[in-house]
């Protein structure tokens, strides 16, 4: 029985080589160099809504204290405000925030590029080129099957933030901008609001009535122009209120989050103060704010977008998995 088990996660993980395959084919054909990058630092991007892990260098009476990296970002950025150009990395981060499930771990693999001279939207058209390539590669065909539904990719279903929350969630645009009434209206929806910000009732809602239906009409979905609030490292619109931001999604799976890129060092400085503020409001672990990130901004960072992929995800979708732990060939258990 063991040994059949074996077998079938070899075969598993043999789709997760081919995928990861097909991956860098695709971005090094499109002219993207690949970066091998560290995954301890002493400061970080100051990010409320996860948390991070710490360690700590010891020699002698040296005692430093040192994190483990939750996305790549921090140091990509660097490198692209001294005109590397377009770049992407595709290895470990960690994140302290999640109990381990079929979807999450907090040591896994993400996938990381940015193009220049673009923005949100032109990421996603080379997402979508990327998506059809890695089918194309292990299938032949521009569409995949998951969960006995079929994906083309052919093109995106588009959909805006406050389009969704109000289909959805029959949350309309006034609303879902205005912090009193949307509060009001999450206690209308038997939310429980006390001890909750604005924050966490939106991200509640979002989750439990507005995620479950995304990616599931036999298209990838593409859901974007998120509140200010949930996009501190990305370019405002016009309108004051949205980000330049989208995420994008398969059979209810959310798969990755693109930004077009903040390059303004005075906002992007407010911005880090104001996220480490809430980050200490919310109890989570003190580290030091990533000032060299700050100095490469000043020194000037190009017009450009990115965007991180949970590559777990994005292989279990391709392999057609119900678990990101079904492409392991050793699972190790953390909890008693």
């Amino acid at each position: 029985m063991e040994i059949q088990t074996h077998i079938e996660n070899l075969s598993k993980y043999t789709v997760y080589l081919q995928v990861k395959e097909a991956v860098n084919q695709f971005l090094k054909k499109q002219g993207y160099l690949e970066i091998d990058l560290p995954v301890l630092s002493p400061a970080l991007i100051p990010e409320s809504y996860l948390e991070i892990f710490e360690t700590q260098f010891n020699y002698f009476n040296t005692h430093k204290k040192l994190y483990l990296t939750p996305s790549p970002e921090l140091f990509l950025k660097r490198l692209l405000a001294y005109n590397i150009g377009n770049c992407y990395y595709l290895g470990k981060s960690f994140r302290n925030h999640e109990k381990s499930s079929s979807l999450h771990e907090f040591e896994f693999n993400m996938l990381e590029f940015y193009k220049v001279k673009t923005n949100y939207m032109g990421i996603a058209d080379e997402l979508l080129k990327m998506l059809g390539f890695i089918a194309k590669n292990l299938f032949k065909k521009n569409y995949i099957f998951f969960q006995g539904k079929k994906i083309s990719f052919d093109q995106w279903e588009k959909i805006s933030v406050s389009q969704a929350f109000e289909k959805f969630a029959r949350i309309n645009k006034k609303e879902l901008f205005n912090r009193q009434l949307f509060i009001k209206k999450a206690k209308e929806k038997e939310y429980r609001v006390k001890e909750f910000t604005y924050e966490d009732l939106w991200s509640q809602i979002y989750v439990s009535e507005v995620e479950p239906h995304l990616g599931t009409n036999g298209l990838p979905t593409m859901i974007y122009d998120y509140p200010k609030e949930f996009a501190a490292l990305a370019k405002l619109n016009k309108d004051g209120q949205t980000a330049q931001r989208f995420e994008f999604y398969i059979g209810g799976v959310e798969l990755g989050d693109c930004y077009t890129e903040l390059v303004d060092w005075q906002e992007q400085e407010k911005r880090f103060i104001e996220e480490q503020k809430h980050r200490l409001t919310k109890g989570k672990l003190y580290h030091p704010i990533d000032k060299g990130f700050i100095e490469a901004l000043k020194y000037g960072l190009v017009d450009c977008a990115g965007i991180a992929i949970g590559f777990e995800r994005l292989a279990m979708i391709f392999a057609d998995l119900q678990s990101i732990n079904q492409l392991k060939l050793i699972n190790i258990t953390y909890e008693d």
